[in-house]
């Protein structure tokens, strides 16, 4: 299985942006699916999660009421819809699957990374 993600850019204070993940290959075998980001000379962190099949999610603090990741099964895609965005935003969004489990917020539950894709937020 494969993740691709899409649809970073740059976007000012305020504004929104949606991020794709979307899965090819044996994807029916992928259980969750979420996002994580790295802002630079700082750690990967966890952003949002979503169960496949049940549509349980999980999100970090920070973004909770900002951020909704929600899911196409059809086309094998997750997506992270982020509004009102801040400078503190701005980090490089990694997709993440693993093969069984639940929508966890640690790192070492993914066992399947994507290319990341770079959000900036200018203020």
């Amino acid at each position: 299985v494969q993740l691709q993600a899409s649809g970073g850019g740059l976007v000012q204070a305020g504004g929104s942006l949606r991020l794709s993940c979307a899965a090819s290959g044996r994807a029916f075998s992928l259980n969750v699916m979420g996002w994580f980001r790295q802002a630079p000379g700082k750690e990967r962190e966890f952003v949002a999660a979503i169960s496949l099949a049940a549509g349980v999610k999980n999100y970090a603090d920070s973004v909770k009421g900002r951020f909704t990741i929600y899911r196409d099964n059809a086309k094998n895609t997750i997506y992270l819809q982020m509004n009102s965005l801040n400078p503190e935003d701005t980090a490089v969004y990694f997709c993440a699957a693993n093969l069984g489990g639940r929508p966890t917020s640690i790192a070492n539950g993914y066992d399947l990374w994507g290319e990341g894709t770079l959000v900036t937020v200018s203020s």
